[in-house]
């Protein structure tokens, strides 16, 4: 019977990588561009501009790579779910692109007013008006794409068993909660406190896959009933 152990190290490991480039990512790029005179201010931190953004990138890609570690696991139970769920990641993948892509073009857009002497300030303006817009849009629109994705893994993971109970409605509720926090971002209510609980609830489930891995019975009831892709395929036909 298969337990899927190196899996589990790894989609925890992954877990904590994203929050943790996610979180350098902000906070190196956020005291910069945040600032009134962001970009001469952008201009003069130009690598910090470029690691951060870089930062971004790879929280990014750690972000696609934990629904496709872990689709081998959840499409034992429902591969639809394992599908909505990798879809929903790479959404939100995108509005990490979308904004490390701003960070960088602001960086080139700072460069040249701080070399052509801001003569036409006006128009620097307002090109890094646009770009700061498209980084501040893809703040709210990543957890309005991360809740529903989350809501998909969370019923899964209850569903099959696969990590403790409590965890997985603890993740529930947490996606739920972050949900309303992006949808209320849109609208410019940033009620960060929201966001808490599933940023918390992350880092505890990376924590019990790494050391406890996916619970054992979970693939062993797959295993009495004969679910394995093909069987769960013909049986959904």
């Amino acid at each position: 019977m298969k337990t899927y152990r190196k899996t589990a190290i790894v989609v925890g490991v992954l877990f904590i990588v994203a929050t943790a480039l996610s979180l350098i990512s902000s906070s190196m790029l956020g005291s910069i561009i945040g600032a009134p005179n962001y970009l001469t201010n952008v201009a003069a931190n130009g690598n910090q501009i470029i690691i951060g953004a870089l930062l971004e990138l790879a929280a990014a890609i750690s972000v696609m790579l934990i629904p496709a570690v872990m689709f081998p696991v959840l499409k034992q139970h429902s591969e639809g779910m394992a599908l909505g769920y990798f879809g929903f990641r790479i959404l939100e993948a995108v509005t990490l692109f979308v904004s490390a892509m701003s960070a960088l073009l602001l960086l080139t857009l700072s460069q040249q007013y701080v070399n052509v002497g801001a003569p036409a300030v006006s128009s620097f303006q307002i090109s890094g008006a646009l770009l700061l817009a498209a980084r501040n849009w893809a703040f709210p629109l990543n957890p309005l794409v991360f809740g529903p994705g989350a809501l998909i893994l969370y019923s899964v993971l209850y569903q099959a068993d696969l990590i403790p109970r409590w965890l997985s409605v603890w993740g529930l509720i947490g996606a739920a909660m972050v949900f309303v926090f992006g949808l209320l971002g849109m609208f410019g209510n940033i009620l960060i406190f929201l966001a808490i609980p599933i940023a918390v609830q992350e880092m505890v489930m990376a924590v019990w896959l790494i050391v406890k891995g996916f619970n054992p019975s979970a693939f062993a009831n797959n295993a009495a009933k004969g679910y394995h892709p093909a069987a769960i395929a013909s049986e959904a036909a």
